[in-house]
């Protein structure tokens, strides 16, 4: 696709935060050209403040992305809508939000994807930039690494291991289409282990999640959802769906392949930070036009998260 896109109509969806546990109402207004992707919050006083989904306003941290200032104007958990609008072709987009989290829905990305796909994409008359990886760039931390090589096409490979027998070594790799998020990352949950609850609690995290949209392992190494796996390496295509969201903080779709190992929010950050810091790294480039195919408008869309069930991680 050579020029740029928003959506086709207005998205409204509804749901918790999964570390503030607080309910939030999140809205997508297609925007003009040029605009990116940008977060509208407002304040108690009724104050709007506008933040760019942009790397250089990102907080480095371990459990989400977050944009912003942690002690002040924020959102966090932007991830998975991130790689929704990544992965479907939308470059401008108004997020309007009245809390400081977006919800976490299912634990995934498929409610959002499945909401910009009701409401439409709409063609720009503004040609779309790229950024392209020029040469490598690596970033290592405690014995992970991640790092940019260049590519062709907009490529993930990405690995993670854990002691966790229910986990083990896992490695999923493919070239980033519409076609490929849909049907086998968007849907894969995001995770974590029942002994860590206690402490997420205390440090004020992790209050909205439940087995509703996480997948949660136990003490004794088992799956505790009763759904068990949407796949069998569901893990590892969420750790590829955290990745997609946060190289969609690059300003520019990226034509490279991202590599990680043992990887994160804060090493995906630290690693598109040093390419972007490098202009030998990269350039910007515009693909050859072509013909743009009509696009389908809709009237806005509602999404809403599932209900929650008793048992909370």
């Amino acid at each position: 696709m050579t020029f740029q896109q928003t959506i086709g109509a207005q998205i409204d969806i509804t749901g918790v935060g999964v570390h503030s546990g607080q309910s939030v109402r999140l809205s997508l207004l297609p925007a003009e050209t040029d605009t990116g992707v940008v977060f509208h919050l407002s304040d108690k006083s009724g104050l709007l403040h506008e933040i760019k989904a942009l790397s250089s306003n990102v907080v480095p941290t371990d459990l989400s992305t977050v944009l912003g200032d942690p002690a002040g104007p924020h959102v966090a958990t932007v991830e998975h809508l991130m790689a929704a609008l990544y992965a479907m072709g939308i470059d401008n987009v108004v997020v309007r939000i009245d809390g400081r989290e977006t919800p976490i829905m299912d634990g995934c990305s498929a409610a959002f994807v499945d909401a910009i796909a009701e409401a439409g994409v709409v063609a720009q008359s503004a040609k779309r930039r790229y950024i392209r990886v020029l040469k490598p760039v690596r970033v290592e931390l405690n014995g992970a690494f991640a790092e940019y090589v260049p590519a062709g096409t907009t490529r993930f490979e990405v690995e993670i291991d854990f002691p966790s027998s229910a986990i083990g070594r896992q490695r999923f790799a493919g070239d980033l289409t519409e076609g490929l998020f849909r049907n086998e990352i968007a849907s894969a949950r995001t995770f974590g282990f029942m002994k860590d609850v206690e402490r997420l609690w205390a440090s004020g995290h992790a209050l909205g999640s439940s087995l509703a949209n996480s997948v949660v392992i136990g003490d004794d190494d088992g799956i505790i959802n009763s759904d068990g796996l949407r796949f069998t390496d569901e893990f590892v295509r969420h750790k590829t769906l955290d990745a997609v969201g946060d190289q969609a903080l690059a300003g520019a779709r990226v034509i490279g392949c991202y590599r990680s190992y043992r990887g994160g929010h804060k090493l995906n950050a630290i690693a598109l930070q040093t390419l972007l810091a490098d202009r030998r790294a990269f350039e910007f480039v515009e693909l050859p036009a072509r013909n743009r195919a009509s696009s389908r408008h809709a009237p806005v869309v509602a999404a809403a998260a599932p209900a929650f069930g008793p048992q909370t991680i």
